[in-house]
Protein backbone atom coordinates (compact mmCIF):
# COMPACT_ATOMS: atom_id res chain seq x y z
CA UNK A 1 0.00 0.00 0.00
CA UNK A 2 1.43 3.37 -0.76
CA UNK A 3 1.67 6.19 1.08
CA UNK A 4 -0.39 9.08 0.46
CA UNK A 5 -0.21 12.81 0.10
CA UNK A 6 -1.62 15.95 -0.06
CA UNK A 7 0.30 18.88 -1.73
CA UNK A 8 -0.42 22.30 -0.66
CA UNK A 9 0.77 25.25 -2.64
CA UNK A 10 -0.95 28.25 -4.81
CA UNK A 11 1.31 27.66 -7.26
CA UNK A 12 0.26 25.20 -10.07
CA UNK A 13 4.28 24.94 -10.93
CA UNK A 14 4.95 24.12 -7.67
CA UNK A 15 2.50 21.44 -6.83
CA UNK A 16 3.18 19.88 -10.18
CA UNK A 17 6.64 19.20 -9.33
CA UNK A 18 6.16 17.62 -5.99
CA UNK A 19 3.37 15.27 -7.35
CA UNK A 20 5.64 14.35 -10.14
CA UNK A 21 8.11 13.90 -7.04
CA UNK A 22 5.83 12.01 -5.36
CA UNK A 23 4.59 9.83 -8.22
CA UNK A 24 7.74 8.78 -9.56
CA UNK A 25 8.47 7.36 -5.88
CA UNK A 26 5.67 5.54 -5.40
CA UNK A 27 3.33 7.60 -3.29
CA UNK A 28 -0.36 8.54 -3.90
CA UNK A 29 -1.06 12.54 -4.30
CA UNK A 30 -4.69 11.94 -2.46
CA UNK A 31 -5.53 15.87 -3.34
CA UNK A 32 -3.53 18.99 -3.94
CA UNK A 33 -5.33 22.63 -2.30
CA UNK A 34 -4.06 25.93 -3.49
CA UNK A 35 -4.85 28.19 0.17
CA UNK A 36 -4.89 26.95 3.76
CA UNK A 37 -8.48 26.48 3.96
CA UNK A 38 -8.55 23.97 1.15
CA UNK A 39 -5.91 22.48 2.08
CA UNK A 40 -7.77 21.49 5.61
CA UNK A 41 -10.76 20.51 3.57
CA UNK A 42 -8.61 18.19 1.91
CA UNK A 43 -7.16 16.83 5.02
CA UNK A 44 -10.12 16.15 6.56
CA UNK A 45 -11.76 13.88 3.88
CA UNK A 46 -8.12 12.14 3.11
CA UNK A 47 -6.44 12.01 6.04
CA UNK A 48 -3.15 11.98 4.26
CA UNK A 49 0.15 10.18 5.88
CA UNK A 50 2.12 13.71 4.94
CA UNK A 51 0.83 17.32 3.78
CA UNK A 52 3.39 19.28 2.01
CA UNK A 53 2.33 22.83 2.77
CA UNK A 54 3.89 26.01 1.98
CA UNK A 55 3.34 28.83 3.82
CA UNK A 56 2.58 31.95 1.84
CA UNK A 57 -0.67 31.66 -0.25
CA UNK A 58 -3.83 33.52 -0.56
CA UNK A 59 -7.26 33.41 1.88
CA UNK A 60 -4.91 31.48 4.63
CA UNK A 61 -1.79 30.85 4.60
CA UNK A 62 0.10 27.63 5.87
CA UNK A 63 0.89 28.31 9.32
CA UNK A 64 -2.83 28.88 10.37
CA UNK A 65 -4.16 26.00 8.41
CA UNK A 66 -1.06 23.74 9.96
CA UNK A 67 -2.46 24.75 13.33
CA UNK A 68 -6.15 24.26 12.44
CA UNK A 69 -4.80 20.59 10.97
CA UNK A 70 -2.50 19.68 13.94
CA UNK A 71 -5.29 20.82 16.52
CA UNK A 72 -7.82 18.51 14.44
CA UNK A 73 -5.21 15.52 14.49
CA UNK A 74 -2.04 15.92 16.80
CA UNK A 75 -0.23 13.31 14.69
CA UNK A 76 -0.19 15.12 11.33
CA UNK A 77 2.87 15.22 9.73
CA UNK A 78 2.98 18.25 7.80
CA UNK A 79 6.49 19.60 5.79
CA UNK A 80 6.29 23.01 5.34
CA UNK A 81 7.77 24.42 1.55
CA UNK A 82 9.37 27.47 1.88
CA UNK A 83 11.37 30.33 -0.04
CA UNK A 84 15.26 30.35 1.75
CA UNK A 85 14.36 34.59 2.78
CA UNK A 86 11.63 33.26 4.54
CA UNK A 87 13.78 31.71 7.89
CA UNK A 88 11.24 33.13 10.21
CA UNK A 89 8.47 31.78 8.89
CA UNK A 90 10.16 28.63 8.53
CA UNK A 91 10.57 28.88 12.28
CA UNK A 92 7.23 29.92 12.96
CA UNK A 93 5.97 26.94 11.51
CA UNK A 94 8.40 24.59 13.20
CA UNK A 95 7.45 25.75 16.36
CA UNK A 96 3.60 25.47 15.19
CA UNK A 97 4.28 22.14 14.94
CA UNK A 98 5.66 21.28 11.21
CA UNK A 99 7.62 18.26 11.30
CA UNK A 100 10.46 19.49 8.88
CA UNK A 101 11.18 21.89 6.07
CA UNK A 102 12.48 21.68 2.58
CA UNK A 103 13.51 24.90 0.78
CA UNK A 104 12.48 26.43 -2.52
CA UNK A 105 14.09 25.69 -5.61
CA UNK A 106 14.87 21.85 -4.29
CA UNK A 107 15.61 18.83 -5.93
CA UNK A 108 13.86 16.29 -5.63
CA UNK A 109 16.35 14.10 -3.47
CA UNK A 110 15.82 16.75 -1.39
CA UNK A 111 12.55 16.51 -0.69
CA UNK A 112 12.61 12.81 -0.61
CA UNK A 113 14.73 12.46 1.69
CA UNK A 114 13.04 15.07 4.08
CA UNK A 115 9.49 12.87 3.59
CA UNK A 116 11.17 9.48 4.88
CA UNK A 117 13.21 11.08 7.77
CA UNK A 118 9.68 12.71 8.55
CA UNK A 119 7.67 9.32 8.04
CA UNK A 120 9.89 7.34 9.34
CA UNK A 121 10.48 9.05 12.84
CA UNK A 122 6.64 9.35 13.42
Amino acid sequence: MSKRVLIVDDALFMRTMLRDIFVEAGWQVVAEAENGEQAITEYQAYQPDLVTMDLVMPEMGGIDALKVILNDDSAARIVVCSALGQKKMILDAINAGAKDFIVKPFQSVQVLEVVERVVMAF
